[in-house]
């Protein structure tokens, strides 16, 4: 195996006959200590000519690839940025969101990585935690971003880069004409155009030579915590490195030369960074990068790249089993398709696979299940063994256990509780939280540190782990988690409002929709116009994708026997009328 050595651990093998798992069979791995970067520029040594990534057609080879990074290190360097400082990427999949990546591994920095879409004031939030220097967005978001910096309590300086200097001319020439002319904005000093930024990197900068530790935070990545709050999630090149290798040998597929992975899934998002980038380019195989996602896109993209690997969140196959012109695509170039970042139901994995079946693939989608406290996946369903309900069997190194919730109580196959795990991809910890740390990385009596998911779920008597709901209240709509205290304290904080709930209602295309009850204030009438004051008031707090896409006003709201608003009962209503609406 390619940068990653497989061998037989006779005690551990031993050991795991005896419990008659399955996946407890699987090769140990060794993991080399190097950084992401080192691993990539190993790849380029093998593949010196090969295509890294591609860009709307444009290649950029391994080689050219190292040149980049080394060349936008440098500029960092030149910029005052130094190992342990962080820099945040507020970008979608563009090719110098990836440079960017790359060079402040190169570098030791740390490298925090923002959703484009947050709200300003979620992105001073990010600035302020993570004590940013710098932070690079595209030219669509930069007024949203300089608005954002000038709130925050240090001082960050604004690389601005545009999406046209990255596209072969005729696309660059069509982009501008179509949107460009709308961003062509120069950011104002002491911010800098990512160009001229560069051009700091081609002076005599030396670099020294990457330094390894894995207790050292190289990446930071938001999402829930256990309390469904977002939190600064802290990983290492040795947490990344090892999801690579691990998902790489889970997948179980041989990468050589000439395989494409399709990049759809965004760079901020431990799915899209640890599986769509980093697993692919330390095996030297190519990213074709999607900066944004739409089913007749994405389409096209499969019938002229015809990428071996495609990986994604439920909403986006389900998207192609209605797009048109795939009608009579052969399909057979796919090697693995695999579904994460939200569960994947029994009836839209047969639908998939009844669609890839008449597309002449050979593959059935496989789903797998992780947290971001983990990168991404650590536990994949196998090629030719599908359990109906199960989300699979855990990666090489990885180990699950049920507990019963609350406790740390091992419970037996069969018996539903909390979902916990440990291996080498399980975080550092929550940033600047040791509270929550605390309480979701626990030392067992075995001496290990155990990741809790805060996920319910069972195992059976081979080791297939089955996923049954979340223990912490979230939402997931189309792959990104939504946590709806956050909305809920907005709207609480208007004078029109008395209280409301926020809720997931489940939806065909994005599996879950966002969706606001509102109990009005005495003497405040329901209206449009209402309406409108509460979604111009969460746009200035909350991301785009997050907003609700349902606003229901009532005079009250059920509450449970404490007098919470029960949000569960509002739940069933949404999941009775859906199932009514479907019959």
């Amino acid at each position: 195996m390619k940068n990653g050595t497989a061998k037989k651990d006779g005690n551990a093998n031993t050991d795991q006959k005896k419990t008659a798992a399955p996946y407890r069979q699987r090769e140990h791995l060794e993991y080399p200590e190097a950084t992401m970067f080192q691993l990539v520029r190993r790849a380029a040594e093998q593949m010196p000519d090969e295509p890294a990534y591609e860009f709307y057609g444009r290649k950029t080879s391994y080689t050219q690839f190292i040149c980049r990074i080394e060349r936008t290190a440098r500029a960092f360097v030149s910029s005052g940025v130094r190992a342990g400082d962080a820099v945040t990427i507020c970008m979608p999949n563009t090719p110098q969101a990836i440079d960017c990546f790359y060079a402040l591994n190169r570098i030791g920095a740390v490298a925090n990585m923002v959703h484009p879409l947050s709200a300003e004031c979620e992105i001073t939030d990010y600035l302020d935690i993570s004590e940013s220097k710098m932070i690079l967005t595209v030219d669509l978001f930069y007024e949203k971003v300089e608005r954002a910096v000038k709130a925050a309590k240090g001082t960050v300086t604004i690389l601005t880069c545009r999406m046209q200097d990255e596209l072969p001319a005729h696309l660059a020439a069509l982009y501008i004409l179509k949107k460009g002319k709308s961003y062509l904005k120069y950011p104002r000093a002491p911010h800098l155009l990512w160009k001229d930024f560069l051009r700091r990197g081609d002076g005599p900068t030396a670099l020294p030579e990457p330094v390894f530790d894995k207790t050292k935070t190289a990446v930071i990545l938001y999402s829930g915590g256990t309390s469904g709050t977002p939190k600064g999630i802290c990983l290492s090149d040795y947490n990344f490195n090892a999801c690579a290798l691990e998902a790489r040998e889970a997948i179980g597929v041989e990468f050589v030369k000439g395989f494409r992975m399709l990049s759809c899934m965004p760079l901020f998002h431990g799915f899209g960074l640890g599986i769509n980038l980093h697993t692919v380019l330390i095996h030297g195989a190519c990213c074709i990068l999607m900066p944004t996602f739409n089913g007749k896109s994405y389409a096209a993209m499969l019938k002229k790249k015809k990428p071996n690997f495609i990986a994604g969140v439920p909403t986006i196959f389900e998207a192609l089993l209605h797009v048109p012109g795939l009608e009579k695509l052969d399909m057979s170039f796919l090697l693995g398709m695999f579904c994460g970042g939200d569960s994947l139901s029994v009836e839209l994995k047969r639908k998939i696979d009844a669609f890839l079946a008449a597309h002449n693939a050979s593959i059935q989608v496989r789903e797998g299940y992780g947290l971001t406290e983990c990168v991404t996946a650590s536990c994949l369903t196998p090629r030719d063994d599908y359990r109906e309900g199960s989300i699979g069997i855990p990666f090489p190194d990885t180990v699950y256990r049920i507990v019963r919730p609350g406790t740390d109580q091992l419970l037996p196959a069969g018996e539903e509780g909390e979902i916990i795990l440990k291996g080498p991809t399980v975080m550092l910890g929550y940033l600047k939280d040791p509270a929550e740390t605390a309480r979701t990385l626990r030392v067992l009596p075995d001496g290990d540190t155990w990741l809790y998911t805060g996920d319910l779920g069972c195992m059976d008597e081979d080791g297939y782990v089955y996923f049954r709901q979340r223990m912490k209240r979230m939402i997931i709509t189309n792959g990104y988690n939504v946590y709806p205290s956050r909305l809920e304290n907005v709207i609480d904080s208007l004078p029109e409002v008395a209280y409301c709930c926020v809720i997931g209602v489940p939806d065909p295309r994005r599996m879950q929709r966002v969706k606001a009850y509102i109990v009005p204030a005495d003497g405040v009438e329901p209206s449009d116009a209402l309406k409108e004051r509460i979604l111009e008031e969460l746009s200035r707090h909350i991301a785009k994708y997050a907003l609700p896409r349902e606003i229901e006003f009532r005079t009250e709201l059920p509450r449970t026997l404490v007098g919470k608003v029960a949000y569960q009962v509002l739940e069933r209503e949404e999941t009775e009328k859906n199932s009514r609406t479907s019959a």
